[in-house]
C-alpha cells in the first residue's frame, strides 16, 4: 500500500494492463476542467507516459495525435477543444527554482497543466491539485501497476466523487465503455455517452445541491423555487412519466447516494432545424399533442423511488413564482444601472400576486418547466406522441396546466413565429374543448400569457446572471427573443397593470424593436 500524503483524500486501484492505463487516462480526462493543475509520478517505465498520451487524446478526440515527450523541451502545449493543456515534465530541472523559467503563470491561465515529476517541484506546488502516483508491481506481473489517486485542496472532493464513479460504473458493467462528454446545460450536471459492445447509454453525475445563502424566510433560492436537491426526483419522475405516456428515458442503474444515473439513450435527433435553429411544426404539434394526453391523467403527489424513500412533488407556490420573477430584478437590471427602490419593488410582487390569484390553483398537473427544444428529442422510430422524447423534469412541481405549453410555444432557445404559437394554443384549447364541455378556453389563454410573462422575466434574469456570474455570455443571444415574447404576453388585456409597472421600470433590450 502506498502511503498517503497528509492534507488529500486518497484513493488506490491495481491495474493489469495498458489498456486500463489508457481507461484510467480517459476516465480522469472526463473529471477536469479549466485551471486544473494534474502532477504524475511514478518511477522511470511506471507507465507516466503511456497515462499522458492517454490522457491528451481523449480529450483531443483524436487517437492519431502525436504526443512527443516534453523532457527535453520541458513544456508541450495542446489546444484541445473543451480548454488547452499544457504538459510539462520537470525531470531535466535541478530545482525549484527553474520553475519560474518555465513561465508556467502564463502558460497555465485558463488551461489544465499536466506535470511530470512533481517532486522537482516540491514547496512550490499549488495546494489544489490531482496526484496521480503510478508504481509498478513486479512481483504480480510486468503490465501490473498500483495507482494511488489523491485530491488536494478543492480537487479532495472530486477525488472521492472520481472513486466513487468508478464503483459505479464497475457495478453496472459500463467500466471499459468508451465515455464521449457530452455538451451540457445551463446547470452543474455533467452527462456522458456510454458505448460498449453495440450498445450505448446516458451517464449523468450530478452532484448534490449544495444550500447557498437564505434568502427569504430563512431558505436559499433553491428551497424556495422547488428545485431538485439530488437525483432523486428525477429518477423517481422518469418511471412516472413513462407510466403516463411521456417517452422519458428508462432508468438502467442509479446511486441516489452519490448522484450518478446511468438511463437510456435517445439519440440526438431534435425538433428544430437549420441555421439559425427553428421549430419543426409537426415535431411542435406532436409535443403539444404529447402535453395533452399526458395532461389527461390523474395526478398524484407522491411516487414512489426504486430503492430510496417515496417522493413528493411540490406545489408551484406564490413564493416560487414570485422568486423566479424577481430575478429580472436582480439581474437583468442592473445590466442597466436600472435597480429599483423598495417602493417599486413591493409593487411588482403585488401585481405579481394579484395576477396569478387565478392562475396559481387552476387545472392542477404535473409541470415540468423546462418543456422545450433543448430538452425534446425527436424519435421517428415510434409512434403518435411516443415520438417525443422528454428530458430534464428533475425540477416539476404540482401548477397550472398552462405553463408547459407556454415553455414550449414561447421556446427560449428559438424563434417560435407568432403566427406557429397561435395556431398550436388553438390544437391544445380544441381538443381540451372535446374533451371536457367545461373548458374555458378564453381563461386559459389568460392563464397562459401571465405564466409566459412569468416565464419570460425568469428567464432574463436567468441568461443575465449566467453572463455576469457564471461566465457564459453565450446565453445573451437569446436575450431579443425572450424580450420579445415577454412584449407579446404583457399584451393581453388582464396584464395591463404590469405591463404598465414594466413600462416604467425595465429597459427594452439593446437594439429589439418595441
Amino acid at each position: 500500500m502506498i502511503p498517503t500524503p497528509p492534507g488529500g483524500s486518497s484513493s488506490t486501484i491495481t491495474i493489469d494492463s495498458e489498456a486500463a492505463i489508457v481507461r484510467l487516462a480517459a476516465d480522469i480526462a472526463m473529471a477536469l476542467e479549466p485551471g486544473d493543475l494534474v502532477t504524475l509520478s511514478g518511477d522511470l517505465g511506471a507507465g507516466k507516459t503511456t497515462f499522458a498520451r492517454a490522457l491528451i487524446r481523449h480529450l483531443a478526440d483524436d487517437e492519431s495525435v502525436a504526443v512527443p515527450s516534453p523532457t527535453f523541451t520541458l513544456v508541450q502545449t495542446y489546444d484541445l477543444p473543451r480548454f488547452p493543456l499544457v504538459h510539462c515534465d520537470l525531470y531535466r530541472l535541478s530545482g525549484p527554482g527553474e520553475l519560474a523559467e518555465l513561465g508556467l503563470d502564463d502558460l497555465a491561465e485558463g488551461a489544465v497543466v499536466l506535470l511530470e515529476w512533481p517532486d522537482r517541484a516540491a514547496g512550490f506546488l499549488p495546494h489544489d491539485r490531482l496526484d496521480i502516483a503510478l508504481t509498478l508491481l513486479p512481483q504480480r506481473g510486468l503490465e501490473w501497476r498500483q495507482v494511488r489517486i489523491t485530491g488536494y485542496g478543492k480537487f479532495a472532493a472530486r477525488a472521492e466523487r472520481f472513486a466513487a464513479l468508478r464503483r459505479f460504473l464497475e457495478l453496472t458493467g459500463y467500466a471499459s465503455a468508451h465515455r464521449e462528454r457530452m455538451q451540457g446545460d445551463a446547470s452543474t450536471r455533467l452527462y456522458e455517452r456510454l458505448s460498449s459492445e453495440g450498445r450505448s447509454a446516458i451517464l449523468m453525475n450530478s452532484p448534490a445541491r449544495t444550500d447557498g445563502p437564505p434568502v427569504r424566510n430563512g431558505k436559499p433560492y433553491s428551497a424556495v423555487a422547488h428545485l431538485a436537491e439530488d437525483v432523486r426526483p428525477f429518477v423517481a419522475l422518469a418511471h412516472a412519466l413513462r407510466e403516463r405516456g411521456l417517452s422519458a428515458p428508462e432508468i438502467f442503474a442509479a446511486d441516489i447516494e452519490h448522484g450518478f444515473v446511468v438511463m437510456e439513450d435517445l439519440g440526438t435527433e431534435p425538433v428544430v432545424a437549420g441555421d439559425p435553429p427553428a421549430p419543426i411544426e409537426e415535431r411542435y404539434s406532436a409535443a403539444v399533442d404529447a402535453l395533452l394526453s399526458f395532461h389527461s391523467y390523474e395526478f398524484v403527489e407522491t411516487i414512489p423511488v426504486p430503492g430510496a424513500a417515496d417522493y413528493t412533488l411540490p406545489r408551484y407556490d406564490f413564493d416560487a413564482f414570485l422568486i423566479e420573477a424577481e430575478l429580472l430584478l436582480d439581474w437583468y437590471l442592473p445590466r442597466f444601472d436600472a435597480g429599483v427602490d423598495e417602493t417599486a419593488r413591493a409593487t411588482f410582487a403585488a401585481l405579481w400576486r394579484e395576477a396569478l390569484k387565478p392562475v396559481i390553483n387552476s387545472d392542477p398537473v404535473w409541470v415540468l418547466r423546462d418543456f422545450h427544444s433543448p430538452n425534446l428529442l425527436w424519435l421517428p422510430d415510434r409512434l403518435g406522441t411516443d415520438r417525443i422524447g422528454v428530458l430534464d423534469f428533475q425540477d416539476a412541481v404540482i401548477g397550472p396546466a398552462a405553463y408547459d405549453l407556454a415553455s414550449l410555444l414561447q421556446d427560449a432557445r428559438v424563434d417560435v413565429p407568432e403566427q406557429m404559437e397561435l395556431a398550436l394554443l388553438g390544437r391544445y384549447a380544441r381538443a381540451r374543448r372535446q374533451s371536457d364541455p367545461n373548458f374555458d378556453a378564453t381563461r386559459f389563454v389568460q392563464h397562459y400569457a401571465t405564466l409566459a410573462a412569468q416565464r419570460a422575466s425568469k428567464i432574463l434574469g436567468i441568461f443575465s446572471r449566467l453572463e455576469r456570474r457564471d461566465g457564459k455570455p453565450q446565453y445573451l443571444h437569446h436575450m431579443p427573443r425572450i424580450w420579445g415574447y415577454l412584449q407579446r404576453s404583457l399584451a393581453h388585456p388582464s396584464l395591463a397593470p404590469l405591463a404598465g409597472w414594466y413600462a416604467v421600470h425595465v429597459p427594452a433590450w439593446p437594439g429589439h424593436d418595441e
